[in-house]
């Protein structure tokens, strides 16, 4: 019975969520904001209170059949284990935060029971992916951040490129999804079970051929949640939605789904050495594109979007260099920093007067709050990397696990990570220098914010900060323990000489020392923004939306046309139309024999009177010749 009590974990947010769907606006403002705030809290403290049932296997919780049909028994049932644990610590807690924020963030906002019921509701299919035990109800919360975010990301949908933004991270993610099903079900047709530890205890019964189509099909589900090519063109533009949504879909909900489909499935995935490299491959590409996108950007939203997609690159590198302990310490330091970032980024924004151009910003180093600068500061060099952080210490274990992998072809993926480094260093500090640097250069005027938008950054700036204690390596003192907590669970062990790892922290902080230098040589002083063919293609994405534009939307287009036009105008209803013009031509003519005048219908008695004894005669004429 106290098993089952872990579904109070994702329940709880479910609850609140409903309440406020239902009753909200016809409450006091307090209320729904409160119901929001305890629902992901309460989830939180309950997170705690239950974390000694992932010790060992874990714990299997089951609440009752969902469905039961010969064989086949789908229960509702959740799996707290040392995976899942830590993930849901994490995303309660960041979500409690972000919540806190977003009530100072939304004062203002009209429609606010819809917003924090779409906050919770948000939380609670993260949670079902994270702690569901089959593969049902992984996939009842994978839909779920995808209705969601539509939701959330098009909120202000009276604003047209809202909702365009909402509806293109629905379709494009749907996409990923259609894989992912296609996945599913073939498992549950080779396995002939839903559950999750079932089929990794079952995958090395499965041939070698069909677990790589099967690694390749989650990873392209994968793929579209997290935004990694091909399917990224959706995370930049979700910006338009409200800075809590942004922090709460980059930092500890939708973006992180894809790397912890991976991870919960890696016993299946590790199987297959061309689904590795291919999982490697794809997060080292899209790494490289994301950084390279962020060079140009110039709103700060969007930077901070395509450094999100850079990070989970890396994360996908770290699953296919085969550790998933690697993976999910910078899922969990990353989603630490890159909180603090966009919430920070939506302070900057309000001094800003709703400004979002990094280029009519700055200045706010001197003339704005100090606590903002020294809060987005210790994000940043997270993000980038610089040592003794959090963010440096997962990055740099990555690159080693890429690095001793032992093939060529990874090594290839390391340098790679290391380019990608160096970039995101550059544009991480080009990003604080036109922030905060120089003069003013908008018409926003520094004012006070609410406590709520500020005291939640502190505490994820600490973690950020300080999370490399998480798995500090072997060499600095530390005993990788969260590579111990997970266990079996953690993947291949990362081991190289200590000189190796020396060399490579030293490259490590050589690439952040060169990135910070040749951002601080072009925007310690104010320039304008680059206009070239190189930076219009940069910002543009690579032109990724035209070449989808050009490729799906308009071919698609035209033949929405062509069966519009050719086939239901002109053949169905040009047949219908041509019917009722026949018709309505021989009804014409019948029209003009009812004259209503007896002469005519005596007259046409007579001829036809007429005609039918004249066939009469002929038909006894031709019958008496034989």
């Amino acid at each position: 019975m106290s098993q089952t009590l872990l579904f109070l974990i994702p329940l709880l947010p479910l609850s609140c969520a409903v309440i406020n769907m239902l009753f909200g606006m016809r409450l006091p403002r307090l209320i729904p904001e409160t119901l929001a705030i305890c629902g992901v809290l309460g989830a939180f403290l309950l997170t705690i209170l239950f974390w000694g049932y992932a010790e060992g296997e874990g714990t299997r919780a089951v609440l009752g059949t969902w469905l039961s049909s010969g064989s086949v028994d789908v229960s509702f049932a959740l799996c707290f284990d040392k995976l899942s644990a830590p993930m849901t610590l994490m995303v309660t807690g960041v979500a409690t935060l972000i919540h806190f924020y977003a009530i100072g963030y939304m004062r203002d906002e009209v429609d606010y029971a819809r917003f924090f019921s779409l906050l919770n509701l948000f939380v609670f299919a993260m949670l079902a992916i994270i702690l569901a035990d089959n593969l049902l109800i992984l996939f009842l919360g994978w839909e779920g951040v995808g209705l969601c975010s539509y939701g959330l990301i098009g909120f202000w949908y009276r604003k047209r490129e809202n909702a365009k933004a909402g509806t293109k991270a629905f379709l494009v993610t749907r996409v990923g999804d259609v894989f992912l099903g296609i996945a599913l079900l073939w498992l549950f047709a080779l396995t002939g079970t839903l559950s999750i530890t079932e089929i990794n205890a079952q995958a090395e019964m499965i041939s070698p051929g069909i677990v790589t189509v099967l690694t390749l099909l989650l990873l392209v589900g994968a793929c579209g949640k997290s935004a990694q090519l091909p399917l990224m063109t959706w995370l930049a533009d979700a910006m338009a939605g409200p800075t809590p949504v942004s922090a709460l879909i980059h930092a500890a909900t939708m973006v992180t789904a894809g790397v912890y489909l991976l991870c919960r499935l890696f016993p299946l995935v590790s199987l297959s050495v061309f689904g590795m490299a291919a999982i490697a491959g794809v997060g080292a590409i899209t790494a490289l594109y994301a950084a390279t996108c962020a060079l140009a950007q110039r709103e700060i939203k969007r930077v901070l979007a395509y450094s999100t997609m850079s990070q989970v690159g890396y994360m996908f590198m770290a699953v296919g260099a085969g550790t998933v302990s690697g993976a999910m310490f910078h899922l969990l330091t990353h989603a630490f920093f890159k909180a603090v970032l966009f919430m920070a980024a939506g302070w900057v924004i309000h001094l800003a007067g709703e400004e979002n151009d990094i280029f009519r910003m700055g200045g706010l180093a001197k003339n704005g709050p100090k606590e903002l600068f020294w809060i987005f500061l210790a994000a940043a060099v997270c993000l980038a990397g610089v040592p003794l952080t959090g963010g440096f210490f997962s990055k740099d274990g990555i690159l080693l696990a890429l690095f001793t992998e032992g093939t060529l072809l990874y090594k290839g993926y390391w340098l790679i990570g290391v380019f990608t480094a160096l970039l995101t260093a550059f544009y991480t500090f080009r990003l604080v220098y036109l922030v905060f640097a120089g003069e003013p250069r908008g018409e926003g005027q520094p004012h006070a914010v609410p406590a709520l938008m500020r005291w939640p950054l502190w505490p994820l700036a600490v973690l950020g900060l300080a999370g490399g204690l998480l798995n500090l390596p072997a060499m600095v003192g530390g005993g990788e323990s969260l590579h111990q907590w997970y266990g079996k669970l953690a993947g291949r062990q990362v081991t190289a000489s200590h000189d190796l790892e020396w060399l490579l922290i030293a490259l490590a902080t050589g690439i952040v020392a060169v990135g910070w230098l040749l951002a601080h040589l072009r925007y310690r002083s104010y320039r304008e923004p680059l206009d070239n063919s190189v930076s219009r293609f940069l910002l543009a994405g690579w032109q990724a939306d035209a070449v989808v534009d050009r490729l799906l939307v308009r071919p698609f287009a035209a033949m929405g046309r062509f069966c519009s036009a050719g086939c239901d105008r002109t053949l169905f209803d040009g047949t219908l139309e041509g019917l009722v013009k026949l018709s309505g031509r021989w009804s014409g003519l019948l029209l003009q024999l009812t004259t209503g005048r007896l002469t005519t219908y005596l007259s046409a008695f007579a001829w036809g009177f007429l005609i039918m004894l004249g066939w009469f005669l002929l038909k006894l004429v031709n019958g008496g010749g034989h």
